[in-house]
Parts: structure tokens; C-alpha cells; sequence
């Protein structure tokens, strides 16, 4: 079996140091997308629950990423907002 020296044991050292690191850098733009993600999962489900109630007074609006992200993040206003905006423009 081999020894292990002391320039091992500081190498494996600064290598768990410099993963810690690294790991915690990445963290934060996991969560955010992690956030967008289920933002926008969120909006898609309230615009399909929204299409399939308002679908009975010929009332719909597309489920797409940005639809889904505006809803998402503005909820019932941002879902106001587009109903508006569709009946303005057509």
C-alpha cells in the first residue's frame, strides 16, 4: 500500500478546499434557475386552468415560455394583463 506523504495529504487538502468553493460559486445561478423554472411551471399551470375554465366563453390565452413567465411572476395581474392585451389586439 502506498504511504501517503505530506505533499498528499495538503494537495488532497486544498483540492476539498477548492470544491467547497467552486460548489458554492455554482450554487447560486442553480437556484435561480431552479426558481425560473418553477415560476414558470406555475404559469403554465395557472394558464391551463385559466384556458380550460374561460375555453367556455371563447376566452383563451397561448401557453408559452413567456406567457407562462409573465404569469408566473406577476400571477393574476400579469394573467389580466395579457387577456387585455390579446383583446386589444385582436
Amino acid at each position: 500500500m502506498p504511504e501517503l506523504g505530506l505533499n498528499t495529504v495538503i494537495a488532497a487538502i486544498f483540492a476539498l478546499i477548492l470544491l467547497y468553493y467552486v460548489g458554492k460559486m455554482l450554487a447560486a445561478p442553480a437556484r435561480a434557475l431552479l426558481r425560473v423554472l418553477l415560476t414558470g411551471g406555475a404559469g403554465a399551470a395557472i394558464l391551463f386552468v385559466f384556458n380550460l375554465l374561460a375555453g367556455l366563453f371563447n376566452l383563451t390565452v397561448g401557453i408559452n415560455v413567456v406567457t407562462a413567465l409573465i404569469v408566473g411572476y406577476l400571477g393574476l395581474p400579469g394573467l389580466i394583463m395579457l387577456v387585455v392585451i390579446q383583446k386589444m389586439l385582436g
